[in-house]
């Protein structure tokens, strides 16, 4: 069995690099003790040049008979040979001792026993050779100092081979971890970077060969792995692209059939043109081959057809109208859903139309509003078919906005009958506030013409035919406001053009001078309080000419802080608290009823032969929502 060693990074860097550091820790510690040495020969040569001194300081001593330091030089010169010979253990000092130095040692201490029993113990009284002596032993001192320097001159070399050694192998083993650097690390490092290159370039297939079981050969199979998922994920992206793309067209289609809907529902103005644009686009829509929309009654018991497209006119004549039971068709209920027929295998109702119109599958979809059935919707292919819940999404979608078209035609044909119910209720108000009571008038006025005629009172006569004449100009003037009122319309952008274009009616008609003055800038009135509005001034203006026998009348306008208007005249006037008005003067009624309508107040005042005046005042608008508590406090006046 073969066993496979795996060395990481750092284990062969150490490798390379630990001869080199063996090798350098080596040539240290020869170098530190080649440096011991030679101190410890420098400090002998020293020592043994101080003997040499010493000698000759001691022969000085002798020669002049100055004996009185001679004792001190000589134990000096003894631990100076104590020293060479055992060594100082204070500093490094020793004789590199060999045959040479040994025997050259020997001979300088059988030269000092000789010398100190000649010329020290022996006391001599004549000093001539004393010279000589004293040069021979220091010569062989001199000898033993050349012997050790022969030594420190051979440590030196040994140094400096050292030292040359040191530096060859600094620079070979900073080559060699330099080049191992290289091919461990910035070879597999650009072998990466190249390959991370080419991925960014759009190349997935390059790929990281593994050389070493280090690190890097890791980091190579990490790599190479990512650059395979990579590339698996690219080659799937335009797969998905498509997908995606399919699903965001599926997506669009469905909100543009929305918005298809949404716009025919918006702009349909009947239930026939609804239901015939609506079954032409869920055709378009679905896909079906026939569409039929049916409409139930309240029980949910009939189903007749509003419109179809694509269905065969056999059996469009044939399903006008169907009961519940009768077919797959119209039987949809207010629990009902969206259900899909396959036609040849449930062929068991009574009509069989579908299934000979060639028909496979029919899909019945409810239309229903607030759980009220309106309807069911039936889409008929010609093939077996089974919609996707977002197709089944989208047709409910439909149906729902197809229901809420349809309620909104009925409330709109409701509004439209409201309106003209209303608009009938006030012009039979106003013809028998107005005209109707003059005609009743008349009516008295004609049968007294002819008790007068009876009588033959021309007098009654003339009097009575002057008071038809002023009734008729007087209902003639009435039918010209009748039709002047019911012709006003209001103005979207401001009530003064409204005013304006009034007064000018007025003039007209009636030959009265007018004035409009308009105070301060309000914010614009709702245009059912301004068609009000209209209609009271118009009322006030009225009376003014039938009654006030003015020459000229004025439109005062005050638009903060409340909207506020007066017509008041120069005519003759009454007295409200005293005169009581008849069947005739209905105008003030007619005022407030429609100032009830829209809050507002009227008021009227007057002075016998100084005019009138006719006030009208709105509400004051209501407060913003979000006024704080504090504000609208400090905001009431005291």
């Amino acid at each position: 069995m073969t066993i496979n060693r795996h060395w990481s990074l750092g284990a062969k860097l150490l490798m390379v690099g630990a001869p080199f550091l063996l090798l350098v820790f080596m040539a240290t510690v020869a170098t530190l003790w080649v440096s011991w040495q030679l101190d410890g020969g420098a400090a002998a040569v020293n020592e043994a040049g101080r003997m040499r001194m010493q000698s000759y300081r001691m022969s000085l001593s002798i020669g002049t008979r100055e004996t009185g330091q001679l004792p001190a030089q000589i134990a000096e010169f003894d631990r100076s040979l104590a020293t060479l010979r055992l060594g100082d253990p204070e500093r490094p000092l020793f004789v590199p001792w060999d045959t040479d130095t040994t025997e050259r040692f020997a001979l300088v201490e059988s030269n000092w026993a000789a010398y100190q029993a000649r010329w020290i113990l022996a006391k001599p009284a004549v000093f001539s050779d004393l010279r000589e002596d004293t040069v021979a032993f220091a010569a062989h001192i001199d000898d033993f100092v050349n012997s050790i320097e022969v030594h420190i001159a051979q440590w030196t070399a040994l140094l400096h081979l050292l030292q040359m050694s040191m530096l060859a192998s600094v620079v070979v083993g900073a080559t060699v971890l330099l080049y191992s650097g290289y091919l461990f690390v910035l070879e597999p490092v650009g072998q990466l970077k190249q390959a991370i290159e080419k991925i960014q370039l759009g190349d997935f297939d390059a790929r990281v060969e593994r050389v070493t079981s280090d690190e890097f050969g890791t980091l190579a199979d990490g790599f190479n792995g990512m650059a395979e998922h990579l590339q698996t994920m690219y080659k799937n992206l335009e797969g998905k692209v498509a997908e995606k793309t399919v699903l965001l067209k599926e997506k669009s289609e469905r909100l543009e059939s929305l918005y298809e809907v949404t716009a025919l529902v918006a702009k349909a103005t009947s239930l026939d043109a609804l239901a015939q644009d609506f079954t032409k686009s869920i055709a378009k829509i679905s896909h079906a081959d026939g569409v039929a929309l049916r409409w139930s009654n309240q029980g949910g018991q009939r189903h007749l057809m509003l419109a179809a497209h694509g269905l065969p006119t056999a059996m469009i004549d044939a399903e006008q109208c169907i009961y519940t039971g009768d077919c797959h068709c119209g039987s949809a209920t207010v629990d009902s859903d969206f259900r899909v027929i396959p036609i040849r295998d449930a062929a068991t109702a009574p009509l069989k139309h579908c299934l000979k119109a060639g028909f496979e599958t029919v899909i019945t979809l409810p239309v229903r509003l607030h759980q009220h059935l309106m309807g069911e919707v039936d889409l008929f292919f010609h093939a077996r078919i089974s919609p996707t819940p977002a197709e089944r999404s989208l047709l409910e979608a439909l149906g729902s906005h197809l229901a809420s078209g349809m309620e909104n035609l009925r409330l709109n044909a409701l509004e439209r009958e409201a309106a003209v119910s209303q608009e009938r209720h006030l012009l039979a108000r106003e013809l028998h506030d107005s005209i109707a009571q003059s005609l009743a008038f008349l009516k008295i006025q004609v049968q007294l013409m002819r008790d007068a005629i009876k009588t033959s009172n021309q007098t009654e006569i003339a009097k009575i035919l002057e008071e038809i004449d002023e009734g008729v100009r007087e209902s003639y003037g009435d039918v010209r406001e009748l039709l002047l009122h019911f012709r006003t319309r209001t103005n979207i952008e401001d009530i003064e053009p409204a005013l304006a274009t009034t007064l000018q009616k007025f003039e007209h008609q009636s030959g009265i001078k007018t004035t409009l003055t308009m105070q301060g800038q309000g914010l614009p009135l709702a245009p059912d309080v301004q068609i009000q509005v209209l209609h009271i001034i118009q009322e006030a203006l009225s009376n003014v000419r039938k009654h006030a026998r003015a020459s000229q009348a004025w439109l005062d306008v005050q638009q903060q802080p409340t909207w506020r208007f007066e017509v008041r005249d120069d005519g003759i006037g009454f007295n409200p608290d005293a005169d009581q008005f008849d069947e005739t003067h209905v105008g003030l009624r007619i005022m407030t009823e429609r100032a009830q309508r829209i809050n507002a107040s009227i008021e009227v005042f007057s002075t016998p032969l100084r005019g009138s005046s006719v006030v009208l005042t709105l509400p004051p608008p209501s407060p913003p929502s979000t006024s704080s508590p504090a504000r609208n406090e400090s905001s009431t006046p005291a």
